[in-house]
């Protein structure tokens, strides 16, 4: 748990939140139009947590466990993701939690059924 959320090659450091139990406000930096935002949340103990980036009405549950530490990776790709803002995260205080944000380039979709063969 000690070490935060590490962002991939390519991706820059947009905010930051230290080990932190319970509720939280992290603010991030302004990014390029073209950058989605990256949201990676690192989490130990008993107990969901809410993540909202508020200024774009996306919000996503993260389940964390007692005796794992769990990360995971979320990208908002949505209109004005580019202007800066903040993440909210709601927890119990029994749940350590740490974040790193991001920007970088939007990961593409991918088309349902690409790479199967067809017969």
């Amino acid at each position: 748990m000690k070490k935060l959320p590490e962002l991939d090659d390519g991706e820059t450091l947009a905010g930051r939140q230290n080990v932190t139990n319970g509720n939280a406000h992290i603010a991030f930096s302004k990014g390029k139009k073209s950058d989605a935002l990256i949201v990676a949340v690192r989490c130990q103990g008993t107990g969901k947590i809410k993540v909202a980036v508020q200024s774009v009405h996306v919000s996503f549950p993260l389940e964390c466990v007692a005796n794992e530490v769990n990360t995971t990776y979320n990208q908002v790709a949505v209109t004005g993701v580019e202007r800066s803002g903040v993440v909210s995260v709601e927890a119990p205080s029994v749940v350590r939690w740490s974040m790193t944000i991001g920007r970088g380039p939007a990961a593409q979709e991918e088309t349902p059924g690409a790479g199967l063969n067809s017969a």
